[in-house]
């Protein structure tokens, strides 16, 4: 094989019994020359981004935290409050339901009283006779 049709990565190595073959290589690759990068003569500049953000950094983590010892020393005032909210609702709920059975009563006199009282007498004689009746108006 001609030196031109050696693919890349694959070298010819000699074994130790003389012979010349063809292996892929393990040893130091050669490494890519350096880039070069010019070392900057003058500073650049800090962006106004970055000296936002720098200055917005230490406000935010401080009103967390203060929010946090806020939230930790109204703890037990809102737990107190919780149960006071949810006393008024069953205070509602139960002045509702009461409500309502009171109205509901009154209402039923204030019809009772209002419509006529009617009673029917019925009366018949035999599987088949004729029925007679009376009805009373009060």
């Amino acid at each position: 094989m001609r030196a031109e049709e050696i693919p890349p990565g694959v070298q010819e190595v000699i074994l130790p019994s003389g012979e010349r073959a063809l292996a892929y290589s393990t040893g130091p690759a050669a490494s890519p020359p350096p880039l070069h990068v010019p070392a900057p003569s003058v500073p650049q500049p800090i962006p106004a981004w970055a000296k936002s953000t720098a200055l917005l950094a230490p406000t935010v983590g401080g009103g967390i935290a203060v929010a946090a010892v806020g939230l930790s020393v109204a703890a037990p005032g809102l737990v107190a409050v919780s149960h006071v909210l949810w006393s008024a609702v069953a205070a509602i709920a139960t002045g509702g339901i009461v409500a309502a059975a009171v109205i509901g009563r009154v209402r039923a006199r204030i019809t009772a009283a209002q419509r006529p009282h009617i009673t029917q007498h019925i009366t018949a004689t035999g599987l088949f006779g004729r029925a007679n009746g009376t009805i009373n108006h009060r």
